[in-house]
């Protein structure tokens, strides 16, 4: 009797506190299955599931895309009207099966756009025709189209806001709206003059190289390193308007090519420190006697005819910036905003919509896009992915414009004039250097393999018809200019390799 009692004592308690954690624990569940996760945003009725500032090519692409695959986009622009632009009037083959990918191809339908087989490419009296390469690796056309920049973002935009879940409206967006270190939306003036909001989970920063809110999502800065001047010669067609005429002039390149079946848009690089006013006339005068003269004399007449009757002139920045991961979560950067590189390869485009392309297929997984933390995930993932295309043409770019530069330095002028013979040589070196340009072959080891190629042609101007002390001393500056190590070290390649090369291909 005695031990009796003790013991339901104790199971009375045992019971009783075992009947009080299950009431805590259950209790718990419920509270913390009400409380929205820190990482997670309460979508508000109505909200969209991304917000895209811009509907230039990347943005309208963009919309489209994620439209397709059941996301509600919100895509605000700041001018709805047909832009005038120089820059993004030609596609690259590889930018052309890109945006078949997307399903967007009719979008290059229709706006009087013209085929590109390839260049044509002049020199000190030389000329090269040489074209995109067949090649069974590539499943798409090998040529590239050129035409109004305006015409082909208003069709993209129609695509766009023909699906039910995309909303283009035009305003002009102000700030992001953060809220601890997460963007939650943008604050925007409407049409109307009204400063108002709007609110998403993702916000995509797609507003060109003149974007104003680059800065409040990272500190890149954008270098202006050149100058493209250009202007339209209208009612003219170019012998062979198939290839885009590429000029080796000074102080560096001149392009003509054909981008309606009328009209042929000239365009050259000039530096800062020696651009003649455009407002006075200077510009005019100095195209008609420093430039005019450089260019061959079956295309003279067309060069002349945009001058002689008064076409507007125009001069744009040629920016280059490099990628950078935001640490900010909520937000990813796109297109010029994010990335720029030289336009001597037309592939600013082809690009941004790789970008798109792998962007998309990364956030497929996703059903929502509340959690901030996957988002995050997806977008660094995102970074990564992208290296394989962005690296080489960029790459590509900037070394290719560096080429095209005119100077009296004899190694740099062998290097010019090494990059010419390597593109008119024929063969696999032609056909290679071209895939490249055309994005139909974007791997960075077939990239440094044409590099080296075109240094060593170089080195072989210099060196012939014998060897010469300065020469040699030229041909060293050029493999230093190349990095011997880089292009040389077994543990270089494989670094290379490793960080670009099992990357996920497109």
């Amino acid at each position: 009797m005695d031990l009796a009692f003790p013991h339901v004592c104790l199971w009375t308690l045992l019971a009783f506190v075992l009947t009080w954690t299950v009431f805590y624990v259950n209790n718990r569940r419920k509270k913390v299955a009400k409380l929205p996760d820190a990482a997670t945003e309460v979508r508000r009725d109505g909200d969209a599931d991304v917000i895209i500032v811009g509907a230039g090519v990347g943005g309208s692409a963009l919309a489209y895309a994620l439209a397709k695959d059941g996301r509600r986009v919100h895509v605000i622009e700041r001018d709805m009207r047909e832009p005038v632009r120089m820059m993004g009037e030609f596609m690259q083959p590889g930018g052309r099966l890109l945006l078949s990918k997307l399903g967007l191809e009719d979008c290059l339908e229709g706006i009087d756009e013209q085929i590109a087989t390839g260049l044509a490419v002049y020199k000190d009296g030389q000329k090269a025709l040489v074209s995109f390469p067949e090649d069974n690796d590539f499943p798409y056309e090998p040529t590239g189209r050129a035409f109004y920049n305006g015409r082909f973002v208003q069709r993209l935009r129609q695509k766009a806001s023909s699906l039910p879940t995309v909303q283009l409206e035009e305003g002009t967006v102000k700030s992001l709206i953060e809220e601890k270190g997460v963007i939650k939306g943008v604050t925007y003036k409407n049409s109307a003059g009204e400063e108002t909001t709007a609110f998403a989970p993702l916000t995509v920063v797609c507003d060109g190289c003149y974007s104003n809110l680059r800065r409040s999502v990272n500190d890149n800065n954008a270098e202006v390193i050149s100058y493209q001047v250009g202007y339209v010669s209208k009612n003219c067609q170019l012998e062979d308007p198939e290839k885009l005429k590429l000029i080796m002039s000074k102080p560096s390149f001149t392009m003509l090519y054909q981008i309606s079946s009328t009209d042929v848009r000239c365009v050259m690089e000039i530096f800062p420190g020696n651009i003649p006013s455009i407002s006075n006339g200077e510009m005019a005068v100095y195209l008609k006697n420093t430039m005019a003269p450089q260019v061959p004399p079956e295309l003279r007449k067309i060069f002349l005819k945009g001058i002689d009757e008064g076409a507007q002139i125009k001069a744009m920045p040629t920016k280059r910036m490099e990628a950078t991961l935001s640490e900010k979560q909520g937000v990813i950067v796109l297109g010029d905003a994010f990335n720029m590189r030289h336009p001597a390869i037309a592939s600013g485009m082809m690009v941004v919509l790789s970008d798109i392309l792998i962007l998309r297929r990364l956030l497929q997984p996703l059903r929502n896009l509340s959690d901030a933390n996957k988002v995050s995930e997806v977008i660094k993932s995102f970074y990564v992915i992208r290296k394989p295309m962005s690296a080489t043409v960029n790459t590509l770019g900037n070394a290719f414009s560096q080429v095209l530069i005119a100077s009296t330095d004899e190694a740099k002028e062998a290097m010019r004039q090494g990059c010419f013979d390597y593109l008119s040589s024929g063969g696999f070196r032609t056909s290679g250097m071209m895939a490249l340009l055309g994005g139909m072959n974007p791997r960075p080891l077939s990239l440094i393999f044409h590099l080296c190629g075109i240094t060593l042609s170089s080195i072989g101007q210099l060196l012939s018809p014998f060897p010469s002390p300065l020469g040699i001393w030229h041909s060293l500056r050029l493999f230093g200019a190349e990095g011997v190590s880089q292009m040389l070290s077994p543990a270089y390649a494989a670094a290379y390799r490793k960080s670009y090369m099992t990357a996920t291909a497109l």
